[in-house]
């Protein structure tokens, strides 16, 4: 086993755009906590709208949710708490669990009243803690009401930094709506958390999928959204979805829509509109604006929608990820992925959200 270094690479956040890579001291675990040496971390659109300053959160910071890594260390009591040892390779929760609150007894523990996003993986400030609280570094220390998942041996760490974005598929497309036969479901956005909800969608039964996007950058993707079981795709730009879906299924609306857009206001209206009576709709993306033209409340009320919130993914859905990922029934390894080392992040972060030319990837993934 590596032995623990004196300090570690890591990328620190100090303001809006403004990464910096420095040595952090690594702390020496405890019985209950633990070291983990970072293989990958997963990018998503919160990790943009931090490095931009849209998600104004207390800096510096060392951001990264989604990672995975192996064990250095591990202390006795966080061993037999977590079932897991030293050599393990392990996905990493964010959030953390008190499992002693009213939230965390219900399984709602990412509000955990002495946690929540104060102290999440990747959003929580240096002043917090030891500094290595996040995935964009090659340590990460691990706290005593930590949650770590076993990641299965077929998965490369590059690949298994997939376990969030379609643990929230699962949870999105699936387990919060109750997706069963029957039901006509219309996903909007193409990135990863789409084509997941769409494959998780079709694994729970539903008889039709639409995925929508916006505009030229989002072609490739709706494409492949085929290959993860979207009947019916449709480019909200140039073709009226409600219209599409109509055409291709008679029906008057989905009976489950999942809005996992990012910095999109019309996104709501267009959810809304989409909607069959008695509807599940579930906003999983966040808007960054109190505007949302074309959103009407009365048909919220007329068309007696149920509107479902989702704030990220939980600990049982990342497991059934990593299952899925393992099984290789869906192409998630395919998708259009770039790896960069640290230094490449800006750079990444800018690429993913259409900054620079060309379509973004749909998987962005970094390695220390």
């Amino acid at each position: 086993m590596t032995e623990r270094p004196a300090t570690s690479r890591a990328l620190v956040l100090d303001a809006p755009r403004v990464l910096d890579l420095r040595e952090l001291t690594v702390p020496a675990p405890t019985p209950d906590t633990a070291l983990l040496a970072v293989e990958a971390c997963g990018l998503c659109g919160t990790d943009h709208e931090l490095f931009t300053g849209a998600l104004p959160l207390p800096t510096p910071l060392v951001p990264g949710h989604e990672t995975v890594g192996t064990l250095l260390e591990v202390g006795d009591a966080a061993a037999e708490a977590w079932g897991v040892a030293a050599g393990d390779r392990v996905a990493v929760e964010c959030f953390r669990s008190c499992r002693d609150c009213d939230p965390c007894r219900s399984g709602a523990y990412r509000r955990c009243d002495s946690n929540g996003l104060r102290t999440a993986y990747g959003l929580s400030p240096l002043a917090n803690g030891p500094g290595l609280t996040g995935g964009w570094a090659e340590h990460h220390w691990l706290a005593p009401d930590s949650m770590v998942l076993p990641v299965p041996e077929v998965l490369d760490p590059v690949d298994a930094t997939l376990f969030n974005p379609v643990g929230a598929g699962i949870r999105w497309g699936a387990e919060l709506p109750a997706t069963g036969p029957g039901d006509v479901v219309a996903v909007l956005g193409p990135g990863i958390r789409g084509l997941a909800s769409a494959a998780a969608a079709k694994e729970a039964g539903a008889d039709v999928v639409m995925v929508t996007g916006h505009g030229p950058n989002d072609h490739p993707r709706l494409e492949a959204a085929r290959d993860f079981g979207a009947d019916l795709v449709v480019d909200v730009a140039e073709q009226d979805p409600v219209a599409a879906l109509r055409a291709a299924t008679g029906r008057r609306g989905a009976s489950v829509v999942v809005d996992v857009t990012a910095n999109a206001p019309a996104a709501l209206g267009q959810a809304v509109g989409i909607a069959d009576v008695d509807a599940r709709v579930v906003l999983a993306g966040t808007r960054n604006s109190d505007e949302t033209p074309g959103f009407h409340p009365d048909h919220v009320v007329f068309k007696e929608l149920r509107l479902l919130g989702a704030l990220g993914v939980d600990a049982p859905a990342y497991r059934r990820a990593l299952d899925l990922l393992a099984s290789d029934r869906w192409p998630f390894r395919k998708v259009a992925r770039r790896v960069e080392p640290l230094e490449g992040a800006a750079d990444l972060l800018a690429t993913m959200a259409g900054e620079g030319d060309g379509p973004p990837p749909v998987h962005a993934v970094l390695v220390p």
